[in-house]
C-alpha cells in the first residue's frame, strides 16, 4: 500500500514539474517578438511568437513614394520575413521542451507531424452537374418519410 502512495506522491511531483515547465515556456514565448524594417525605412512590423502582428509603423514617405498596391505588398513581405524570424526564435524556446523528434517550427505552425499528403485539403464535392429544377423533397415521398420519424 505505501508502495502505491509513494508512486502517486512521485507522479504528482513529476507532474507539477511539467507544469511550472510548461508555464515557464509559455513566459517565454509570451515574451518572443521580431520587429523587421523593410528596405528604405518605410514600413517596420512586429511580430509576436503566434505570428500575430503587434505593431506596424509606416512611414509617411511611404504614401508619397508607394502606390497602395505596393505599400501593401511591401507590408506584406515585411511582415512574412517577421514572421519567419520570430518563429526561429521561438522554436529556440520550444525546442528544450519537446521530444527530440519533434520539429518545434512545425509545432508552432500547428502541422507537428502532419505529412505533406494530411495537410492538403480534400477537393470539394463536384455538383455543377446537379439541377434541382421542378424537384420537392414533399412529392419525392421525402414527406411521408419524414413523418414516420
Amino acid at each position: 500500500m505505501a508502495d502505491h502512495r509513494a508512486q502517486v506522491v512521485d507522479l504528482l511531483a513529476g507532474y507539477r514539474r511539467s507544469r511550472e515547465q510548461l508555464g515557464a515556456v509559455q513566459r517565454s514565448l509570451a515574451t518572443v517578438r521580431e520587429t523587421v524594417t523593410s528596405e528604405g525605412g518605410l514600413v517596420a512590423v512586429t511580430v509576436s511568437a503566434s505570428g500575430t502582428i503587434v505593431d506596424l509603423a509606416i512611414n509617411d514617405d511611404a504614401y508619397r513614394v508607394l502606390r497602395p498596391a505596393a505599400l501593401a505588398e511591401l507590408i506584406v513581405r515585411t511582415t512574412a520575413e517577421a514572421t519567419a524570424r520570430v518563429t526561429r526564435k521561438a522554436s529556440e524556446v520550444l525546442a528544450p521542451v519537446v521530444p527530440s523528434d519533434t520539429d518545434p517550427a512545425a509545432l508552432l505552425r500547428g502541422t507537428a507531424d502532419l505529412s505533406a499528403d494530411e495537410l492538403t485539403p480534400a477537393p470539394a464535392a463536384d455538383f455543377s452537374d446537379e439541377t434541382f429544377e421542378d424537384k420537392s423533397w414533399m412529392q419525392s415521398g421525402g414527406a411521408r418519410d419524414a413523418r414516420r420519424v
